[in-house]
């Protein structure tokens, strides 16, 4: 009897050491988590083109439901260029949005080298 009781001691004992060991567990891992979430970017790293695209697509996509720019941009888009121009040792973005018909044929959107919206025009002339 004394060893049957002694292993229900001892199991009521690992039922309930077992959720301080997943909260233990969780908790190291959500740090780690957070700590590795960064994606190891360092904060001097440069403005890529796909983030242009990404932001001049959020502008585009105001200007029309402002009305700035009328629904054919929307149903009528036929592409997306990317255009990056090296300006003094200095990246400059141009991005511009097609479309299948009416004038003009395109608008375009600028971004400096720190992704700070530069204009836009229709003519994409830098």
């Amino acid at each position: 009897m004394k060893d049957k009781t002694s292993m229900i001691v001892n199991r009521e004992r690992r039922i309930r050491v077992l959720p301080f060991f997943a909260i233990i567990f969780f908790a190291i891992s959500m740090t780690v988590a957070v700590a590795w979430g960064h994606g190891g970017k360092s904060h001097t790293e440069s403005f890529t083109a796909l983030q242009a695209l990404q932001k001049a697509t959020e502008l585009y996509d105001q200007l029309i439901v402002k009305g700035k720019l009328d629904e054919s941009w929307e149903t009528g888009l036929n592409a997306v260029e990317i255009t990056v121009r090296d300006s003094n040792g200095r990246k400059e973005y141009r991005v511009g949005f097609h479309r299948q018909s009416g004038s003009p044929e395109a608008v375009y959107i600028f971004f400096s080298p720190e992704g700070e919206y530069g204009g836009s025009n229709f003519d994409g002339k830098w």
